[in-house]
């Protein structure tokens, strides 16, 4: 074919209703950086399709085995100093396409954001827990974590029949699961749980840098940064802060916030 004989919208649509070898190789050549930019987008989509596909690779299993309903969870701050640990269960479509879905660490805000929203749409249950630093003091950050696991795959409207969880072991569920390390970057599920919980966190985290603005959470999101740590040093800790995190532990006995 000569794909001259097309406009570029032609081209456009031809090859989204039919990428045939010989219209692919025909855009190829034609002398049109736009018929060329056709080809090499629907390659980059090709190659996106294909990588996000890979990440079913847990949920394919599970269905093969009779799980058709398999939730992803994922936490995000439990390192912080400040804040809640975020934790989010997601079902997703079996094969259902995300663009750039992975590891939220991995991802821009923007696409974070858009993600968030995409997956709160087409998922087929969502849940996210939040347990608060006073909640952390009393029970540490792991059994914390665990806690807002079990909150997030019982608050889902749809009851998994397997769960996926990024490198945690939760030993009392009513259903199998697996603890996948690195789980986020490995399944579509568990990275889709990981996108919603630092998504809610982060924002969660913006609300409260406007009711304690001295500490600059917008920034650094409770993280230990030299931003923070000055902060907590000349203002002391607020009520969002984890008093049995250092430095924070330190600084508040030194101010008097704890008895030593």
């Amino acid at each position: 074919m000569n794909s001259s004989d097309y406009t570029i919208q032609q081209l456009q649509e031809m090859v989204r209703e039919n990428p045939s070898p010989e219209l692919l190789e025909a855009c190829r050549q034609d002398t049109r950086k736009a018929a060329q930019q056709i080809v090499r987008r629907y390659e980059r989509e090709q190659k996106e399709r294909e990588r996000v596909a890979r990440l079913y690779a847990f949920e394919n299993e599970a269905a093969a085995a009779g799980y058709e309903l398999v939730a992803g969870v994922d936490e995000a701050g439990r390192g912080p100093l400040a804040g809640p640990v975020s934790v989010a269960a997601v079902i997703l479509p079996r094969g259902l396409f995300l663009p750039h879905i992975n590891d939220s660490k991995k991802l821009s805000p923007k696409v974070r954001e858009e993600l968030f929203d995409e997956i709160q749409e087409k998922a087929l249950a969502t849940s996210i827990s939040l347990i608060d630093a006073q909640t952390i003091d009393r029970v540490n950050i792991y059994q914390a974590t665990m806690n807002g696991m079990y909150n997030a795959i019982f608050g889902l409207e749809k009851q998994p029949q397997k769960v996926l969880i990024d490198a945690v072991r939760l030993e009392n569920l009513p259903m199998p699961s697996e603890s996948i390390i690195k789980g986020d970057a490995k399944s579509a599920s568990i990275a889709a749980a990981s996108i919603l919980a630092k998504v809610t966190r982060d924002r969660l985290m913006e609300q409260y840098d406007e009711i304690y603005p001295q500490y600059g959470f917008a920034h650094h999101k409770g993280y230990g940064t030299a931003e923070h740590i000055e902060a907590l040093r000349k203002y002391g800790p607020c009520p969002i802060h984890r008093l049995s995190f250092e430095p924070v532990k330190s600084i508040a006995e030194q101010a008097g916030f704890l008895q030593g």
